[in-house]
């Protein structure tokens, strides 16, 4: 069995391109300014290390139920690798990062990019570049599907992790409309427990911990 290169951020470049195959037809959002050194920071965060939300055994028991297959090892490598290929594809240029960790993919999206503030209703002109997502995580249907949602530090921890559970279950909730079985997706709020910035004194720094990252972790027999 191959292992897996761990920790390495995939920097985004060159211009934004139009998204083939979207079922909206609409073009992509803008770029947005994010802090020069976001794309490599939080790797090494304790929540990304640990386990699938809900647990290996209740999710792997919800994808035989829904007659999805199990990939082997060494299969599982070649997967995630063009699963990886195909989402930096459609995500170059538009501020979103495809983030190799372990053996899973983190799509990292900026809130600036899919909420309003104080918002848990994706924004309109978001619906292209998550479509996008979604077309893909449909193909690669023998994976599961982790949303996470986080907030700055501004508001009550309270009201942060409850902004953030409904942020992730919209997400959750658009993915499923277009097609990627409700049996491979999972939802956590993180409100403030893992910021990407501590302290966030800054506006930008707080873009940072204002983000929704969606986990794709491959199904294995083992």
């Amino acid at each position: 069995m191959r292992c897996f290169r761990t920790l390495i951020a995939l920097g985004l470049c060159g211009p934004i391109l139009a998204l083939a195959g979207c079922s909206t037809g609409s073009a992509p959002p803008p770029p947005v300014a994010r802090p020069a050194a976001f794309t490599p920071l939080g790797l090494g965060a304790s929540y990304l290390a640990s386990g699938v939300i809900g647990g290996q055994s209740a999710r792997a028991a919800k994808m035989r139920a829904a007659k999805i297959r199990p990939l082997t090892p060494d299969a599982a490598y070649d997967y995630v690798a063009r699963a990886e290929r195909d989402l930096r594809r459609q995500t170059v240029g538009i501020g979103v990062d495809v983030i190799r960790v372990g053996d899973s993919l983190l799509i990292r999206i900026p809130a600036t990019l899919t909420f309003d503030s104080g918002s848990s209703s994706i924004k309109p002109q978001f619906d292209a570049t998550l479509s996008e997502v979604a077309r893909t995580l449909k193909t690669y249907n023998q994976s599961m599907v982790d949303v996470l949602a986080h907030t700055d530090t501004t508001g009550s921890p309270e009201h942060n992790l409850a902004l953030s559970q409904k942020r992730a279950n919209s997400v959750a909730a658009f993915l499923a409309a277009r097609g990627v079985a409700k049996a491979r997706i999972a939802t956590k709020g993180m409100g403030e427990t893992a910021p990407l910035y501590s302290p966030d004194d800054t506006e930008s720094e707080r873009a940072g911990n204002r983000r929704v990252e969606i986990r794709l972790i491959p199904y294995r027999t083992s």
